[in-house]
């Protein structure tokens, strides 16, 4: 009230003629709609643009001859491509890859993971230092409902002159669980697109509106009768490809990982689930870590456990062979440890949900008979790898990167290494010493690794005939730290030469423990995570796995174990400081189970020629 009268507010259309009125109104629907019209040709030029920029890195692959067909997508200027396990599976492992550009390339298989139904392949140049146009790999973990999608491929081999066709259509779904055929092609944790996906289409890329690689197209739910579209395919994860990308780049056979556990949900009288551990082998890694009959779940690698579908999705992003955090629930007791990752293909427990048979099946090999590929001569067969050339040629730059460290070839004699150790959690050093050598034993020479901790002596001979397996494993509660100085200078003298069998195992995550004094608040186990290149090897009765730096392959630590399911020693290097011309680790923490044994600080090296 203002004055004792209403107060209001006019609007000044209504001072108007009717006729003004419309004629404003008609403006306005004018410029919204040449507004929306500009806007949508602005759209479909930026979705023209960018499919002219992603079709030259889209690949159709075909068996040698013309046979069969499927897709691939470039990911290096080098000439390596991803595809579909099922699409070279027929191939068998020299296969002819068209690109956009009408050029015919000779290619070759580098690596597999069947379960994930991937495939890494290499096209060779025709001509020295040629460069590949290739895709940019996207986050997968970004992708949500709702997001446009670009298709590319092959379908029903419509690609005679090596042009891609082009599909657009929204993502329908994001981590989709797609079961296996037996326990290959399962398709965990996948993105579901309304993008047209056909027979043809496998191993083809998705990619997002900015041009990125977001996943590998490989599935559809396809009409019975014609095997058509029905508008609901699936691409496996970017994500997912990436952590298997030193394995298949390593030339190997990968396999996924099981925990080595059943977790099936409990349905509360609330409602709610609960991820309730069912059944597990004693054997694995995780009933050693503590975990227990009806212990509740709650997360895996960072990422919370409230299904079975979350469960079956999470274990399916990872290798066989990974440590990663498992984080569950005792009463009212929260723990999360550090899990070793079993394998799938190997399976020992009796799933209660079997796999639908609606997975594509591999094909015969039907590749055809004639003179060899130019490609042949960059395949070499070996059992549980890919293609075992691509593996030696990963062992040769991991190698080749390390001697920048040091060469000690030079040095392979008799070492000593003197310093102290702070054994398990005291807080006062004892004084240490480690010698590897090697004795007179007649005409022969055999090696000796002794460690003499104060006044109390340790010693082991790797090789001396009739001892038990507990002596291999010397000190007690370390696991075997002895052996592991043993294959540690075997390793820096002898290289590869040194061991019966040496591969490279692609990538795995490690996690050196706190150093002393570190900060105890540290934000739970994934902030100890390190990535690390991975050497496998074998000496006698020892395996070892060797972790070494991503950036500049230092070598960050190793495990070393007597049988492949248990415990091993864990050895962690740091403190790294040149020791005539080369770079040796004046710290070393060894710990075994859920045990730190003790942390190690040299200050002098005493290496003979």
């Amino acid at each position: 009230m203002m004055n004792g009268a209403l107060y209001q507010v006019k609007d000044p259309l209504m001072n108007m003629p009717r006729r003004f009125v419309l004629v404003a109104l008609a403006v306005t629907v004018l410029v919204c709609g040449a507004r929306a019209q500009q806007d949508a040709l602005q759209s479909e030029a930026d979705r023209v643009a960018v499919v002219a920029a992603i079709k030259p890195s889209v690949v159709a692959i075909f068996a040698r001859g013309g046979q069969g067909g499927g897709t691939g997508v470039l990911i290096s200027d080098d000439g390596f491509a991803l595809t579909n396990f099922h699409v070279v599976q027929p191939t068998g492992p020299t296969m002819q890859c068209g690109l956009p550009d009408g050029v015919l390339y000779d290619a070759v298989l580098v690596g597999l993971d069947k379960v994930g139904d991937v495939a890494l392949v290499k096209l060779l140049p025709k001509t020295a230092g040629q460069k590949f146009p290739a895709a940019v790999l996207g986050d997968s973990e970004t992708v949500r409902e709702g997001d446009w999608s670009i298709a590319m491929g092959n379908p029903f081999l419509l690609a005679t002159d090596f042009n891609p066709t082009v599909t657009f259509g929204l993502v329908s779904g994001v981590h989709r669980y797609q079961y296996p055929a037996g326990t290959i092609l399962e398709y965990t944790d996948c993105i579901q697109v309304d993008a047209s996906i056909n027979p043809g289409n496998s191993g083809g890329p998705l990619f997002n509106m900015k041009g990125e690689l977001i996943g590998i197209n490989g599935r559809g739910s396809f009409d019975k009768r014609g095997r058509v579209n029905s508008g609901v395919g699936y691409a496996i994860s970017i994500n997912q490809i990436k952590n298997f990308m030193g394995h298949l780049q390593a030339g190997l056979d990968c396999d996924h990982a099981s925990l080595g556990a059943l977790v099936t949900t409990q349905t509360e009288k609330t409602g709610l689930g609960r991820m309730v551990v069912t059944s597990m082998l004693e054997d694995s890694d995780v009933a050693r870590r503590g975990l227990e009959l009806e212990d509740e779940v709650l997360a895996f690698a960072g990422r919370a456990v409230t299904s079975v579908n979350h469960y079956r999705n999470v274990l399916g992003l990872y290798p066989r062979g990974w440590r990663l955090p498992l984080e569950y629930r005792r009463d009212q007791t929260r723990k999360e440890v550090l899990v070793r990752l079993m394998g799938v293909q190997r399976r020992a427990l009796d799933d209660p949900n079997p796999p639908k048979e609606d997975a594509p099946k591999p094909k015969v090999d039907n590749a055809p008979k004639g003179p060899p590929s130019p490609a042949a001569k960059y395949f070499e067969a070996k059992a549980g790898f890919a293609n075992y050339f691509f593996n030696k040629r990963e062992q040769d730059r991991l190698l080749q990167a390390f001697r920048r460290h040091g060469d000690f070839t030079s040095v392979a004699g008799n070492w000593t290494l003197d310093g102290g150790i702070r054994l398990k959690k005291l807080r006062t050093e004892s004084k240490a010493r480690i010698d590897i050598v090697e004795e007179k034993d007649g005409t022969s020479a055999k090696p000796v690794i002794r460690l003499k901790i104060d006044d109390f002596p340790y010693a082991l001979e790797p090789f001396k005939g009739g001892q038990e397996a507990a002596a291999l494993r010397a000190p007690e509660t370390s696991g075997g730290l002895l052996a592991a100085m043993y294959v540690y200078h075997r390793l820096l003298t002898q290289g590869a030469k040194g061991f019966t069998e040496f591969s490279h195992g692609g990538h795995e995550p490690l996690y050196p423990p706190p150093l002393p004094g570190a900060d105890p608040t540290l934000p739970g186990l994934a902030a100890l995570r390190v990535d690390a290149e991975v050497l496998n090897t074998r000496h006698g009765p020892f395996l070892t796995k060797w972790f070494f730096a991503l950036a500049d392959q230092k070598l960050l630590g190793f495990e070393l174990r007597l049988n492949e399911n248990e415990d091993p020693c864990e050895v962690y290097l740091s403190d790294y400081r040149p020791v005539d011309g080369r770079q040796l680790p004046h710290r070393m923490q060894v710990q075994y189970g859920d045990g730190h044994y003790g942390t190690f600080r040299f200050n002098s090296f005493a290496m003979q020629k």
